[in-house]
């Protein structure tokens, strides 16, 4: 019986030493979480600039309808152009986030690209991507300086430029979104006030 009893004790003292260990991992998690900035698409500096009027270019997709990049759209509609490639390994791994985030933000997907035209139609074959959303073409590329991809434009129903950056997951979708609706151009730009903000309230404490 004694023998049972030390061994119920000793387990009950694990038990509880795992509990505090668990709510110490927790706790640290938190602070962790709070310390890491989101992540948000890379912005670069060439190009028209988010809050500028897109270029207007009339444009054909290889579908053969014309569309006006940077034209108006229905009140509150948002556009987002994706440029990717058939060559590039993560446009491929993207287009589906691409698609399931244009889903549940009900967000237009406009895809632009500038290679073969039977690459591209093979490409929007293994991703199902209507044929009159897809543009084949350098102009639009060329008028907002992409030369990196896979890269997203995000339009307002004016034509303005939303926010804009490299993507490669869906957490940098989420931050042109996030950038537009907080009015800063880019999620990078949000951090920097904030943390100029915070060492501000800083030095007035100290003061």
């Amino acid at each position: 019986m004694s023998g049972a009893l030390v061994s119920q004790t000793v387990l009950w003292v694990v038990v509880i030493l795992q509990g505090v260990a668990i709510l110490a991992l927790a706790r640290q998690i938190g602070v962790l979480h709070e310390r890491i900035a989101p992540a948000g698409a890379l912005m670069s500096g060439s190009g028209p600039g988010v809050g500028e009027q897109s270029p207007r270019i009339e444009v054909h997709a290889l579908g053969g309808n014309a569309i006006t990049v940077g034209g108006t759209l229905a009140e509150g509609r948002l556009r987002l152009m994706l440029f990717v490639s058939s060559a590039c390994p993560i446009c491929k791994k993207l287009i589906p986030i691409a698609q399931s985030f244009a889903r549940s933000e009900r967000i237009e997907v406009l895809y632009m690209g500038d290679a073969d035209a039977a690459e591209q139609r093979e490409l929007m074959r293994q991703f199902g991507i209507d044929e009159r959303s897809f543009v084949n073409g350098p102009d639009v590329g060329m008028a907002f300086r992409v030369d990196k991809l896979p890269y997203a434009v995000l339009l307002d129903h004016t034509g303005r430029i939303a926010s804009k950056g490299l993507v490669n997951s869906r957490e940098h979708f989420e931050s042109l979104v996030i950038a537009r609706e907080s009015g800063y151009a880019s999620i990078q730009s949000y951090l920097s006030a904030q943390a100029n903000a915070a060492d501000a309230a800083q030095g007035n404490t100290r003061a």
